[in-house]
């Protein structure tokens, strides 16, 4: 990034949990070990700590909700800016992304940093969700969202938009062996329902319709009725405040003869280990998705991936796992697909793809590189 040090201002609703808000940590990270200064601006939230820890700052703002009143911060942070001689002012999120926009308008060109925006999510097209493509450098988090924010924003400039990938860090997700008998006895340990002679499931994702998770029970009843003791895992699916969406889907798995054999649980923070626990990672999100980092992440430890391919999941598919790619919601096809990649089993490290272009330092230097290239 150059010698000079640069002071990099993160916008974002709040700093509790998610895709976003693990970027804008990584973000800091990388930029306080680089030399330089990371201040994150959001209402605050449980991973605030994590990010003083990494030697970022945060300065709370509660530029994230959904009222006219919200703008009146745009005059604090404008003071902000100023104060601390920001470079680069990166917006995450829409309604932060006007206060922004708001704050920046009364500044004198010579003191206003350059704004960079990131288009993390397929937002619904509408004059709101423009204030994403309105950066001098609009990050995309993969060719999906460069493509829509292209069709949906004809008006945006190609050559402001940057394609930068969300990343892992392959230490996190280290290949497993092809057996793994220690970690399906750690899964089986903590959910009985999960015993069994057979390959084990695995769809990962919080308690919501839009995962998939009727059609991971489907596939399952399908396998089942092959003769294969199979099993499902649906780690993050039990959620205070979704407990009838569970009863929905026990329900569901009653009726398809499947009750205990699926284990519904709360998210782990062992994520890596159930890979390595599974025999098949499934993305069956039923709503095309920006990047799908589950792919990755399954890919990384060696594990199988079987998913609807649209959005950023059937991208990523396409070019590390095509075996794994399934007409969204042929039900027949995905049953054949899983059967296929269950008889080839895992990946051995040898044949794995390349996801060099997947990882975090790869992330990290690439958007460090843009705000050097910006300020």
């Amino acid at each position: 990034m150059g010698t000079r040090r640069l002071t990099v201002v993160q916008l974002l609703p709040a700093l509790e949990a998610g895709g976003v808000e693990r970027s804008t940590l990584e973000i800091a990270q990388a930029l306080v070990e680089a030399g330089h200064r990371a201040i994150v601006v959001s209402a605050g939230g449980r991973l605030v700590p994590r990010l003083q820890s990494v030697g970022g700052e945060h300065v709370t703002l509660d530029i994230g909700r959904k009222s006219p009143l919200t703008f009146r911060h745009a005059w604090t942070l404008r003071a902000l800016l100023q104060r601390e001689r920001a470079d680069v002012l990166h917006v995450r999120s829409r309604l932060p992304a006007w206060v922004g926009a708001l704050a920046l308008r009364g500044m004198a060109p010579a003191v206003r940093p350059r704004l960079i925006s990131t288009v993390h999510g397929l937002n619904s097209p509408s004059r709101y969700s423009a204030v994403m493509t309105r950066g001098e450098r609009v990050v995309c988090v993969s060719r999906t969202v460069h493509d829509y924010v292209l069709r949906h924003y004809p008006a945006t400039d190609p050559a402001r938009l940057v394609v930068i990938p969300r990343g892992i860090d392959p230490a996190a997700f280290p290949h497993a062996p092809a057996s793994d008998p220690d970690a399906r006895r750690w899964a089986v340990a903590q959910h009985p329902e999960l015993d069994g002679e057979g390959p084990l499931l695995l769809l990962p994702g919080r308690g919501t319709r839009l995962k998939g998770h009727g059609d991971a029970l489907a596939l399952l009843a399908g396998l089942r009725s092959t003769g294969l003791d199979a099993r499902l895992w649906l780690p993050g699916a039990r959620q205070a405040g979704r407990e009838a969406y569970i009863q929905e889907l026990e329900d569901d798995a009653a009726a398809l003869g499947l009750a205990g054999v699926v284990s519904f649980s709360a998210p782990t923070d062992a994520i890596a280990r159930a890979y390595a626990a599974s025999d098949l990672v499934l993305q069956l999100s039923r709503k095309p998705e920006a990047f799908g980092r589950t792919v990755v992440e399954a890919l990384a430890v060696g594990r199988p991936v079987l998913g609807w391919a649209h959005g950023g999941v059937g991208e990523l598919l396409a070019e590390l796992h095509p075996a794994g790619a399934v007409v969204p919601f042929d039900m027949q096809r995905l049953q054949a697909a899983a059967l296929e990649l269950l008889a080839r089993g895992p990946s051995p490290a040898a044949t794995m793809p390349d996801l060099t272009h997947y990882t975090l330092a790869a992330m990290q230097a690439a958007t460090l590189s843009l705000y050097a290239e910006s300020a």
